[in-house]
């Protein structure tokens, strides 16, 4: 069996709080990320701006050089974005160091209700990466990574689609390989934590409600496009929606580690 790879403990990724929570290992933070419908990137624009900004995008942990990589081992993040965009502007004035980037995702498995507000929490699954972004260049890694990203949102999309892209279509889109240098995970699941003298009151237990209230992203049935001309939703598309919504539910009903919460 082979070595656990993990993102080494620095000061931008070292968790103290909850230590028990966190994860540093390569294949469940790479998990989160690629399972994720939107990932937040954030960068400091500098200049007369003294805000951090944040972006909403879509992205994928892949590796171009390494194309046999799983996904316990090392992989960069790559992102997209329009090619005049500010992050991008500021990525390719950066050269070849890159510009600092913070990428972060979270998933809700489960609203937990305690008997006391100070003890309510989330069951989640929380991953934030630290990495310099460089443009890509290379036709040929534009593509891969297209097709990762295109892929993460339905599997065998790519395929399915018109591609490759055209020549106008890759100038006005620009990449971003964001080289990851750390990265952590923090993952809450189980039931409620009560404080001891909460458990112990049976007037607060007789009259507070507590419990998990599980939690999924359901994919709703495909509706086709008013320009469409495809008579039936192809299979992989309905795969991928049914298949998903069970996957999503079973993992919220599993994370709350109670008997029988793993079946319907």
């Amino acid at each position: 069996m082979g070595k656990t790879l993990v993102y080494p403990k620095g000061i931008s990724n070292t968790a103290n709080r909850y230590a028990k929570r966190v994860t540093y290992d390569l294949g469940p933070i790479h998990s989160i990320i690629n399972s994720a419908a939107y990932l937040d990137v954030a960068f400091v624009p500098g200049g007369d701006d003294p805000f951090p900004t944040i972006i909403p995008m879509i992205g994928q942990m892949g590796s171009f050089e390494f194309p046999s990589n799983g996904i316990d081992d090392p992989l960069d993040c790559y992102i997209h974005g329009y090619v005049s965009a500010r992050m991008m502007n500021m990525a390719r004035a950066a050269g070849d160091k890159g510009l600092p980037l913070c990428i972060s995702a979270t998933h809700v498995d489960g609203l937990v209700l305690s008997l006391s507000p100070f003890s309510h929490s989330y069951n989640y699954r929380s991953v934030v990466l630290h990495g310099y972004g460089v443009p890509v260049t290379d036709e040929e890694e534009k593509n891969y990574a297209m097709k990762i990203i295109t892929d993460g949102v339905v599997p065998d999309r790519w395929e399915n689609t018109r591609t490759p892209p055209d020549a106008g279509e890759l100038q006005s889109t620009t990449i971003l390989r964001v080289k990851i240098v750390a990265g952590s995970g923090k993952v809450r699941d189980g039931e409620v934590s009560d404080e001891k003298r909460d458990i112990e009151s049976t007037e607060v237990r007789e009259k507070v409600w507590s419990g998990i209230v599980p939690v999924w992203q359901c994919l709703g049935e495909p509706v086709p496009s008013s320009t469409n001309k495809v008579k039936e939703v192809p299979g992989y598309i309905k795969d991928y929606v049914s298949k998903t919504t069970e996957e999503n539910r079973m993992h919220a009903l599993a994370a709350m580690k109670l008997p029988g919460s793993h079946t319907p």
